[in-house]
């Protein structure tokens, strides 16, 4: 079981509720879905640009590894987590788009608490472990969000 507790696997989950409260109670509204769309496009990038980040430093992008290296800078400068902020702004904007805005304020709040108890305390034990100071300094100065 423990090979599928990944995150990517955890937000199709969530993925599937949304679309299922679009069903169940759709709210259509074209600026929320255009709002949406625009959310999902930057999640997408914000993605994007922390995994390539992560590539050029030749650090794990896996969950549970340990990474070579610690990221403070481009990206991780503005949040410790950017694939897994990336990963509630989509979810919050597929909410818009798909029309169910009303799930968005259930699912994406219940996404983050899962992500924070399941992920990143453990994440960023390691990361103190590994890095001391230098990850206590950068634990102080950069959120764990935004």
């Amino acid at each position: 079981m423990r090979k599928v507790d990944l995150p990517p696997v955890w937000l199709a989950a969530f993925v599937v509720l949304v679309w299922i409260a679009s069903w169940i109670a759709p709210l259509r509204w074209a600026p929320l879905q255009i709002a949406g769309g625009v959310l999902v496009l930057v999640a997408l990038a914000l993605m994007a640009g922390a995994v390539v980040q992560m590539l050029a430093a030749r650090t794990t992008v896996i969950p549970r590894r340990d990474p070579s290296r610690l990221l403070t800078g481009g990206i991780f400068a503005m949040s410790r987590n950017p694939i897994y902020l990336a990963d509630a702004v989509l979810l919050g904007g597929l909410c818009l788009y798909w029309a169910a805005p009303w799930a968005a304020p259930l699912l994406v709040p219940a996404f983050i608490a899962l992500i924070n108890r399941r992920f990143i305390g453990a994440e960023e034990e390691r990361l103190a472990a590994l890095y001391g100071p230098a990850f206590r300094r950068y634990e102080s100065q950069t959120r764990r969000w935004i």
